[in-house]
């Protein structure tokens, strides 16, 4: 891991005071920066919305993606299991995880994934959602790279409530729905893109997230406009 980078990625994930901030930017960054750091293929996370039902809300790939929506639609896997306990829920293998998630355990080999670790995402005892990371080998992460995904997932939720402590809860509620709505226009958007352009969903979000990071556009706000016919995704740079 580079000292540097892993540096830089504290300061994006505690960077909320710009204008800019915007949630499900915040935990895109913090699943793309895991994979990207971290020895984990793929990267999850749910958030849970003011009903304190989880919603997948960011993911490093759409086969991470899937996974999450597998255990929603199933009420079970790693993910739901440390939103519940707010523990750090940890398999180092897979294949033989059988008896403790019958359905989502032979979905997650078959997409290729042989471990996972999936993490709370916790303030002062709540938890907002849990993020899970997702491995190809049949083994965990050493628990220094456990400690700093750990201190990745509490710097994000530190930031989503941070500047936001002097306002109700149903000001932060309001806030995490709105989050979890952006995420259905993102969703939409990266179909349309992939459509029109003719490529898979993964080469699709990462060109919407190419042009935000380029004209420091807010995702949501991209993916809102390309829903309503606002911009011409022919024309997007590529």
């Amino acid at each position: 891991m580079a000292e540097r980078r892993v540096t830089e990625t504290f300061v994006v994930l505690a960077d909320t005071l710009a204008e800019s901030f915007d949630v499900i930017d915040l935990l895109q960054e913090l699943t793309d920066r895991c994979v990207e750091i971290l020895d984990v293929q793929g990267a999850g996370l749910m958030l849970a919305d003011p009903g304190a039902s989880l919603q997948v809300s960011a993911s490093s790939s759409q086969g991470a993606r899937l996974l999450e929506l597998f255990q929603l639609q199933h009420d079970e896997g790693p993910c739901l299991d440390a939103y519940r306990s707010g523990r750090l829920v940890t398999e180092s293998d897979l294949r033989t995880s059988g008896q403790r998630w019958p359905r989502f355990s032979p979905r997650a080999v078959e997409a290729g994934y042989l471990s996972v670790q999936s993490l709370p995402m916790r303030r002062h005892g709540e938890v907002l959602g849990a993020m899970n990371l997702f491995g190809v080998r049949p083994y965990p992460l050493t628990p220094d790279q456990l400690a700093l995904a750990q201190a990745f997932t509490d710097v994000t939720t530190i930031s989503i409530v941070q500047d936001r402590l002097t306002r109700d809860r149903t000001e932060l509620n309001e806030q995490l729905e709105h989050a979890l709505t952006s995420r259905v226009a993102i969703e939409r958007a990266t179909g349309i893109v992939a459509g029109r352009l003719t490529m898979d969903v993964d080469q699709a979000f990462a060109l919407l997230r190419s042009v935000c990071r380029r004209h420091n556009r807010r995702l949501s706000a991209l993916s809102e406009d390309i829903v309503a016919g606002a911009v011409d995704v022919l024309s997007l740079p590529r």
